[in-house]
């Protein structure tokens, strides 16, 4: 079975389940024959065979699970076309030149407003800059010289053109109503069902964590470190299991940046401002939301690949702080804490397949009448009697252990450190299972 077959509900034991999405895509999971084609392209490149290099560097970029590019070479030309979340880059190789671009939105009217955002914009880019075109579609370019266009480069300019496309189209049209939508054929809608079950998690979740702030148990002002935890871990959770995209999508993001940017503020001062962040995503309307819930597909990814080592090193540093909170009953608190190990792993790092295959299954469990809702069958928790299905669990835990072993041969979790009396216990036992695995690769 494959990777994204047991992540997203195939094979014998689920292919039943729904083949829905989650989380960030990372380009981190490539297979040889990719990293074959990146060496071949190198090499192609320094023999000055440039269309010949840059037909294998499509190669190393294309993930056949995705459909994320798409390419023809005719007449000595190469015509490309790279998708990025919403949005969709065109491009021409030729041994002279390498030229791509994507439409960002269209205007009806030029305005000083988004005009100057863009032109600030240009300023934090290396390679492309945003421009107005003909037809007057604001749209981001970048083009070089083949002598100057080698694979490295290529891959972070073709990465920042396509990252800043997808991030600020739905951004920009939200805020400047004069814009609209452009090039958006490719999107394909989600079901109205699946968008009813993310609409009512997203609001349902962000008024409990402000519940258990308003509760005042523990003391808002004596633990505020403890609801940070809350707060991070309802932020990280929304982004993985909602998948959002523009207005949405940024908000999450910089919820991230408000609480680890190192400035003045303190911990009770940063949550302050965090849940004026949540209040703004709580006065939206359910219309705003589903115009943002469309399925997509990407080429690069933007979470940084790290190895096991730095995924134990997490969870040493954080999880013993539950146990306080735990003995002292402080449940939202304490399940907050595992919950932000694997959030803030799952929305930073592209962690090893086992173990992000192994926090998809965390999530599962604990946010099991999530998954329900959405149409899973494989209840793994029962929150209104507080059951686990025991075998159930230790069933997919050792199917994503023989999905891993030619490479992780030695992964073997020690499924005996499962305790399941109640779901915060359960959820340390488990993080501990995944920190003591040994993911050292055999092939």
């Amino acid at each position: 079975m494959s990777f994204f077959d047991q992540l997203f509900g195939g094979g014998s034991k689920t292919e039943s389940q729904p083949k829905l999405s989650f989380g960030r895509y990372s380009d981190s999971y490539k297979d040889a024959k990719q990293y074959d084609s990146w060496d071949k392209a190198l090499a192609l490149f320094e023999k000055e065979e440039y269309i010949a290099s840059y037909l294998e560097f499509f190669n190393y970029l294309r993930d056949n699970f995705e459909d994320n590019v798409i390419w023809k070479e005719e007449n000595g030309k190469i015509y490309f076309e790279i998708f990025q979340g919403s949005k969709k880059a065109i491009g021409v190789a030729d041994i002279e030149k390498v030229t791509i671009e994507a439409k960002v939105a269209q205007t009806e009217t030029l305005n000083i407003g988004f005009m100057r955002r863009l032109m600030e914009r240009n300023f934090s880019l290396r390679y492309s800059r945003f421009a107005l075109d003909p037809d007057n579609n604001i749209s981001i370019r970048f083009d070089t010289y083949v002598l100057d266009g080698s694979p490295y480069k290529l891959y972070y300019a073709l990465k920042e053109l396509a990252t800043n496309a997808d991030k600020l189209d739905d951004i920009l049209i939200d805020e400047f109503r004069m814009l609209k939508p452009v090039d958006t054929v490719h999107l394909v809608d989600l079901p109205l069902k699946e968008k009813e079950v993310k609409y009512k998690y997203v609001i349902n979740e962000i008024n409990a964590a402000l519940a258990a702030m308003d509760s005042g148990k523990p003391s808002l002002d004596k633990y505020p470190g403890g609801y940070a935890y809350i707060l991070l871990n309802l932020s990280y959770k929304l982004d993985y299991l909602t998948k959002p995209e523009g207005f949405m999508m940024e908000t999450l993001e910089r919820i991230h940046r408000i609480y680890f940017t190192t400035d003045k503020k303190n911990p009770a001062q940063k949550n302050i401002i965090i849940r004026k962040e949540l209040k703004k995503l709580l006065g939206r309307t359910k219309e705003d939301y589903f115009l943002e819930m469309y399925l997509t597909k990407s080429t690069f990814g933007i979470t940084k690949p790290v190895n096991h080592d730095r995924i134990v090193g997490f969870i040493d540093g954080e999880l013993h702080n539950m146990d306080w909170y735990n003995e002292h009953g402080y449940h939202s608190i304490a399940i907050g804490i595992p919950g932000y190990i694997v959030g803030y792993c799952m929305f930073n790092f592209a962690a090893p397949r086992p173990d992000r295959e192994l926090f998809h299954l965390y999530y599962q469990i604990i946010e099991a009448d999530y998954f329900k809702d959405l149409g899973y069958t494989l209840n793994y928790y029962d929150s209104v009697k507080n059951t686990f299905d025991k075998k159930a669990i230790k069933r997919a835990i050792k199917e994503i252990t023989n999905n891993n072993e030619e490479l992780y041969g030695r992964m073997d979790p020690d499924k005996s450190l499962l305790k399941f009396d109640t779901l915060t216990n359960f959820a340390k036992s488990f993080l501990i299972m995944v920190r003591n695995l040994d993911l050292t690769k055999t092939a």
